[in-house]
């Protein structure tokens, strides 16, 4: 009985702590305090960051259980209407990581080899990817 309890107990703590992760991610790069700056409810920011943290922890309970229930069919569009606006989310993020390159490369002087840093970072990332599937997935 005590392995099972020590093993739930891991399980939820490192889901919990992936899930942590991923919202300080989500609200270090600006994305919640972009959407109540433009929706204009930046006196709401708190509550919108306590939500994220929310949603990460319910989902990481979620997963973990096999139960299902059942629910009206247009909560399906619901849920993938949220779903829409949190790829979109990620994909306004991305755009600010890749402005952030530019800007760097300018206050360190680079103004001219921005494209060959980007190919750099590029060829890092495949080099990387083709050793961890060359050695096996060790």
């Amino acid at each position: 009985m005590l392995p099972e309890i020590l093993l739930i107990t891991a399980g939820l703590s490192l889901g919990f702590f992936i899930a942590s992760g991923l919202v300080a991610l989500v609200i270090g790069l600006g994305i919640v305090t972009r959407y109540a700056g433009i929706t204009k409810t930046a006196g709401s920011l708190r509550f919108y960051e306590c939500c994220c943290m929310a949603g990460a922890l319910f989902g990481d309970l979620f997963s973990l259980g096999t139960f299902s229930f059942s629910l009206p069919s247009w909560t399906a569009g619901v849920f993938w209407l949220f779903a829409g606006i949190y790829l979109g989310s990620w994909i306004i993020a991305l755009g600010e990581v890749v402005n952030l390159f530019s800007i760097l490369c300018r206050r360190i002087g680079l103004t001219r080899g921005l494209p060959f840093v980007i190919l750099c970072m590029a060829a890092g990332k495949i080099a990387g990817s083709l050793y961890y599937f060359a050695s096996g997935f060790q």
